[in-house]
């Protein structure tokens, strides 16, 4: 059962995954049409198409690798020169032509190939049904859809978890009372008659009791309760529980135990030999009963716009961030859990999410939370400044902006539209670098993979 609810959490972050990518590019669809510009394509995925459906002017379509997608727009840049003099000789379409290979070599031959490309989409000079004709503003907005789809998708996820599901909160209600103490070295859970008895068993103390206070102070979180009673070891209490209504007075001599030490984090703390530190705290053996308290519905905008800082900060050192992922790869040593991760990295922690041994509404919220933070990633990273990314289109046609403003200002000729072609090599090492970063993020999720258990 366990297999299968992990296959089944990895399942559902395909689909997903699946829907963001179909949300992004919708972001991007919408007002492409609504501002005129023709689409040819509408695809989720890459490689082999696995189903498609011509509407209109566009194909809209499913593929094989569900990794991404994409819109196909007509005239993303404007016409090569050739296309240029072709049109103004009155050839119309020039779909197709290519002169070979390009003075310049491999990068040359990448631009024209890109200039080619992109003429094919393109049906005479006076096509007015094209990006790059666009004023600024359009542009910049039909870019901006995808990812801020990725965000109000982000948004009405977070809203789901916290407003309609709630946080997890410990009450001050006792859910559950041990009968005794059974040493952390025995490895077993069944007491046995030689074990002493826990002392809330031994005070009276009951499930479904709820705190009132401790040593006359008012408790109002069971940590509050928890942290008085790890103080006070082999030290009388008076406690005051509510029990069908009334209020009683108990006496509970927490027994002192060793724990061992640990960080924010819940890990061990060394000591300078290497050696776990371990500490005497009081035990009562009592646990708190946790409820779902539902928040503000502002609260998961909050937590989007909170999450979209931390992502950024990661993203921002994201060629550090994935070389000391890389070094833990070799080393095998602890990965930084707030570090990045691939799609496979996800799809394992929606594994164990699924398969946790946890009340379903657990899992469904640690899917939920997943799901909301791989959204703003997706929003963040496709804000990076550099092509292909939608921030360097973005960057491309604020550019393009700035020449006509300037030239506008100073009474010059409009000056022709930028040539994003022209930045193809850049691309292609962008393109490499993603690649790169992409597959150790991959292989590092593989065989050193961060894990929620």
């Amino acid at each position: 059962m366990t297999v299968i609810a992990f296959a089944i959490g990895i399942v559902l972050m395909i689909v997903g995954l699946a829907v963001s990518i179909a949300l992004h590019e919708l972001g991007h669809l919408v007002p492409a049409k609504k501002f005129g510009v023709r689409v040819g394509q509408y695809m989720i995925g890459f490689g082999p198409t696995l189903w498609s459906r011509k509407v209109g002017e566009t194909q809209y379509g499913f593929k094989a690798i569900p990794l991404g997608g994409y819109i196909s727009m007509a005239g993303m840049y404007p016409p090569s020169p050739k296309a240029r003099q072709a049109h103004g000789q009155g050839s119309g379409h020039v779909s197709g032509q290519r002169s070979g290979r390009a003075g310049g070599g491999f990068f040359a031959t990448m631009v024209q190939d890109a200039r080619a490309a992109n003429d094919e989409t393109l049906i005479g000079d006076e096509d007015q049904r094209v990006f790059y004709k666009l004023p600024v503003w359009k542009r910049v907005i039909i870019m901006l859809g995808g990812p801020v789809m990725n965000l109000l998708f982000a948004i009405v996820l977070f809203a789901i978890l916290l407003s309609g599901i709630g946080v997890q909160t410990a009450t001050t209600t006792i859910s559950s009372v041990s009968e005794c103490i059974i040493p952390a070295e025995a490895g077993r859970t069944e007491c046995t008659s030689a074990d002493p008895a826990a002392p809330a068993a031994a005070a009276g103390l009951q499930s479904g009791d709820v705190i009132v206070s401790v040593e006359g102070q008012p408790i109002a979180t069971f940590a509050e309760a928890s942290a008085l009673i790890r103080e006070s070891s082999d030290e009388a209490l008076s406690i005051v529980i509510e029990r069908d209504g009334e209020q009683r007075t108990l006496s509970l001599t927490p027994a002192a135990v060793t724990q061992p030490v640990t960080d924010a984090a819940g890990r061990p703390v060394l000591d300078a030999n290497g050696v776990a530190r371990t500490q005497e705290v009081g035990f009562a053996g009592i646990r708190q009963e946790v409820e779902y308290l539902r928040q503000p519905i502002w609260s998961g905008p909050a937590a989007a716009i909170e999450n979209v800082g931390a992502v950024s900060g990661i993203i921002w050192q994201l060629p550090v961030k994935v070389y000391e992922t890389a070094v833990t790869l070799v080393t095998g040593g602890e990965r930084d859990p707030n570090g990045p991760l691939s799609i496979v990295g996800a799809g394992i922690l929606s594994g164990e999410v699924a398969s946790a041994e946890a009340p379903i509404l657990n899992r469904v919220a640690g899917f939920l939370a997943l799901l909301a933070s791989l959204n703003i990633a997706l929003f963040v990273f496709n804000l990076i400044p550099l092509l292909p990314l939608d921030g360097g289109h973005i960057v491309v046609a604020l550019w393009d902006g700035v020449k006509r403003a300037w030239a506008k200002l100073f009474r010059r000729p409009p000056p022709k539209p930028v040539d994003a072609t022209k930045l193809v090599p850049v691309t292609f090492v962008v393109v490499i670098a993603l690649i790169g970063m992409g597959a150790v993020l991959i292989l590092a999720d593989i065989f050193n993979p961060l894990s929620i258990l």
